[in-house]
C-alpha cells in the first residue's frame, strides 16, 4: 500500500523542524498531521464540494488545513477536477503513478534502458516509485515487470541472473530515499544517444 509522510505542505519537512522561512514555522507536527486527518476524515467518507470541505471538517477550518489539501491535491492523492474532490483509493493512486509522466523518467519507463543506462535506469525508477510513496514489495513489483514488460531485459547487457535479482541490488536505493533525478538524466542520455 502506498505510504504518505504527512510533510509540511509548505517546506515538506516530516518533523517539527521547518524551513526558516517556511509559512507554517513554529508549527508541531502533531498539529500538520491533525490537520491532514481532518481533510482526510471528511473525504474518506464520501467526495466533498470543495466550498463545502470547510464545513465537513471537525473543529476550525485554518490556512494549514487549506495547505494540506493543496499538497494532497499536488501529490495526487485527491483528485479535483471540476467536481467533488475525491481520495483516491490505494489501489488507483498506485496505478496513477505507476508511469512517470515527466521527463527524463518518462522516456526511460517508456523506451525501456538500454546497456550503459542499465545501472541509473533501474536506480531512477525505483528512487522514484519511493518517492511517490510506494511500499518496497509495489515498487520491486513495478520494476521488474518494467524491466520485462519495456524490453529491457531482452536486450540484455545484465550481469545479474534475473530481473528480480536487478531490483534485490537497488534496494539500498529505496531504503536510503537516494533521488532519481541525476540517475534519470544519465540514463535518459545514453537511451537518447542509441535509441
Amino acid at each position: 500500500m502506498a505510504r504518505f509522510a504527512y510533510p509540511c505542505p509548505d517546506c515538506r519537512t516530516t518533523s517539527n523542524l521547518h524551513d526558516a522561512d517556511c509559512e507554517h514555522d513554529g508549527t508541531t507536527r502533531a498539529v500538520v498531521e491533525r490537520a491532514y486527518m481532518d481533510v482526510l476524515s471528511a473525504l474518506s467518507r464520501r467526495p466533498v464540494e470543495r466550498e463545502d470541505l470547510p464545513d465537513a471538517v471537525p473543529g476550525e477550518w485554518s490556512g494549514l488545513h487549506a495547505d494540506a489539501l493543496g499538497r494532497l491535491v499536488a501529490e495526487r492523492r485527491v483528485v479535483d477536477d471540476d467536481g467533488p474532490l475525491r481520495l483516491l483509493t490505494a489501489a488507483e493512486y498506485t496505478e496513477l503513478v505507476r508511469e512517470p509522466t515527466h521527463e527524463p523518467l518518462k522516456t526511460i519507463y517508456e523506451a525501456g534502458s538500454v546497456p550503459g543506462a542499465h545501472d541509473h535506469s533501474v536506480f531512477a525508477l525505483v528512487a522514484y516509485y519511493e518517492m511517490v510513496g510506494l511500499s518496497w514489495g509495489e515498487t520491486r513489483e513495478q520494476v521488474v515487470g518494467w524491466l520485462r514488460e519495456s524490453g529491457s531485459w531482452a536486450r540484455g547487457g545484465w550481469e545479474e541472473s534475473s530481473p528480480e535479482e536487478v531490483v534485490d541490488d537497488k534496494q539500498h536505493v529505496y531504503e536510503r530515499g537516494y533521488g532519481w533525478k541525476q540517475a534519470a538524466e544519465e540514463a535518459k542520455a545514453v537511451i537518447d544517444r542509441r535509441g
